[in-house]
């Protein structure tokens, strides 16, 4: 395998977490009959552009169907994030009615309709067809493809350039990073703006984040790989911004790269910052390897030292960053009785390897376990205030990244 940026042959393995099947393939009962695909989930790192990207196996179309069980309005916080976005970059750039702004991955609407109540001319472009249909409901202008150069290109010829490009958690979900980059270019309007946010790698290493790791996910990304996809495009990174959204991101400002705006000094700062921790030395890459097997571990000993002592354990959240951890570390119904989740299109399904069910949140009120482990970490605070009556009866919130934690 060469690497998707630069071509350069691959040869190091930043992690191996063996097999595993799409982390967002959530099954049915007549699923559980029929035989499960599985795919190696092995991460590789660049030592030139140091791009870290998963081994080639599954495509695109193959993980992201038109039953996609993810919407992004499931989570309040995200919604909160998002509308402070679209208030903030409203005002910053001063769109108006004139302006365009397009969504990359689209997703429910979550976004766009904030756009849209503030009268901006808006696109959504999203390929999986459960949330595409929902964002339509709000009105909001959908085209169900895949996005890259040639959409990118098409738009532009048909006027549809943009002052506004949007991709949020996104970059990390493309195969083709090449492509999809100079697909930003051409739909780009000459003063544009593009606006990405990404997990930024520098918080997956420093907080052992492995269950980040998906198949879903084709690269991870540093700030200084990010400024190198883009201006082989003849795109420049403007500024960056550094978030708490999924246990640390970046929200990186794009643009031309002939562009008259100055690049802010954050991003040669936080570029610093990444060679200081080691990012573009190969030896921080695999050392990694320890610290997800020492998660990995810990997490097993609880569940079994609960089953050996009688303790009823259940968890909150059927995130695709739990599926990774509870398929790397073998855990089935056996140890984690079920999972509750808000989102009606999981419930009643199950977890995706380790065929957990999924129920509905009041499912804690009636079973009352002893601990509920919170899969998406990153939104422990928020589940914890939603579900306080889960210490009425004694019960303890834990969180499994970057270490066990017991929330008392």
């Amino acid at each position: 395998m060469k690497c998707r940026h630069c071509g350069t042959p691959l040869t190091h393995t930043f992690l191996d977490l063996g097999f595993a099947p799409p982390s967002n393939a959530y099954l049915s009962n007549q699923d559980l009959a029929c035989p499960e695909t599985y795919y190696p989930l092995k991460i590789k790192v660049c030592d030139v552009c140091w791009l870290v990207q998963t081994e080639d196996y599954a495509q695109a179309d193959e993980l992201f169907r038109s039953d996609y069980a993810y919407f992004s309005s499931t989570s309040t916080g995200w919604l909160a994030h998002a509308a402070s976005y679209a208030d903030n970059i409203i005002k910053s750039l001063s769109l108006d009615q004139s302006s365009h702004v397009v969504e990359i991955a689209s997703n429910d609407g979550y976004l766009l309709k904030n756009f849209l109540s503030a009268n901006i001319p808006c696109l959504g472009i999203e390929p999986t067809e459960s949330t595409a249909s929902e964002s339509e409901k709000l009105g909001i202008p959908v085209l169900r493809e895949f996005f890259g150069e040639e959409l990118g290109l098409r738009l532009s010829a048909n006027n549809l350039q943009a002052d506004l490009i949007i991709g949020n958690n996104v970059f990390a979900h493309v195969p083709d990073i090449n492509d999809f980059t100079r697909g930003l270019k051409a739909l780009l309007k000459k003063s544009g703006t593009i606006t990405l946010e990404f997990p930024h790698l520098l918080c997956l290493i420093n907080n052992s984040q492995f269950d980040t790791v998906y198949h879903e996910h084709f690269s991870y990304f540093s700030l200084h790989t990010v400024q190198r996809i883009f201006n082989s495009a003849g795109l420049r990174v403007l500024n960056v911004e550094k978030l708490t959204t999924h246990g640390g991101s970046l929200r990186v400002y794009g643009c031309h790269f002939d562009d008259i705006r100055e690049t802010c000094m954050d991003v040669s700062q936080i570029i610093e910052t990444e060679i200081e921790a080691g990012l573009q030395n190969i030896v921080t890459y695999q050392n990694f390897q320890i610290k997800a097997d020492c998660v990995k571990d810990d997490l097993l000993s609880f569940l079994v030292n609960c089953k050996r002592s009688g303790k009823k354990v259940a968890a909150y959240g059927a995130a695709a960053k739990g599926n990774t951890l509870l398929n790397y570390a073998g855990v089935k119904p056996d140890l984690l009785s079920f999972v509750c989740d808000a989102a009606l299109s999981k419930q009643g399904k199950y977890m995706p390897g380790s065929h957990i069910p999924i129920l509905a949140p009041d499912a804690l009120r009636k079973y009352r376990p002893d601990y509920v482990i919170i899969l998406p970490w990153n939104l422990s605070a928020e589940v914890i205030a939603a579900n306080d009556y889960v210490h009425s009866w004694g019960g303890i919130f834990v969180t499994a990244v970057p270490n066990l934690h017991l929330h008392q």
